[in-house]
């Protein structure tokens, strides 16, 4: 299975990244029924850090995002339930069989993925920021470097571009904060 049509298949609910029983059921050619029946008699194993079912608000923004305009049509009579990362992983024990198990593997490889692409953007960015810092400043001080006059004006101006690379400067030391980790929260 492509890894792309995967991860979009994976959706942020509760501030943690959740794949829905619907496209699970899709991906391992079950009904979602059949799904939810073995994971509901295998329920021990499926902690609210695995699983969790969609609130009606919480379905309502989903419908939203998608487009789904007959949730019947849909196949949506009841509140899909959603798998964290952890959930998928134990999805492979109660679903056993071989499409199961390289589905599973392919899902892992997405989460993988999508969490990488989340923990690498920022630091990108940072380093981006901090060469255009460089070479402006390298800029202003060969170009300011040739006036010997400066008058009140040019003087402004200068203080202006400082007062600019003093914000950038900022904005970087923001941007570098420790992010909010993905996954289970324990202190709610």
């Amino acid at each position: 299975m492509e890894l792309q049509f995967i991860q979009n298949k994976i959706y942020t609910i509760r501030g943690q990244k959740v794949m829905l029983d619907r496209d699970l059921a899709e991906m391992y050619g079950v009904e979602t029924r059949i799904l939810n029946q073995a994971v509901k008699r295998n329920i021990e194993r499926f902690p609210d850090d695995f699983m969790f079912q969609l609130t009606d608000i919480e379905l309502q923004n989903w419908k939203s995002q998608i487009v789904i305009s007959n949730s019947i049509k849909m196949g949506l009579r009841q509140r899909p339930y959603a798998f964290t990362e952890l959930g998928v992983a134990m999805l492979s024990s109660v679903i056993n069989s071989k499409v199961a198990i390289q589905v599973n593997m392919g899902i892992m490889r997405a989460f993988v993925s999508v969490r990488h692409a989340l923990s690498i953007a920022p630091s990108d960015r940072i380093l981006s920021l901090e060469s255009e810092i460089k070479e402006l400043k390298e800029y202003i001080e060969e170009v300011f470097t040739d006036y010997n006059d400066i008058n009140d004006d040019t003087r402004m101006k200068i203080e202006l571009i400082n007062q600019s690379l003093a914000e950038l400067q900022a904005d970087k030391k923001a941007l570098n904060k420790p992010r909010k980790r993905i996954g289970f929260d324990t202190e709610n």
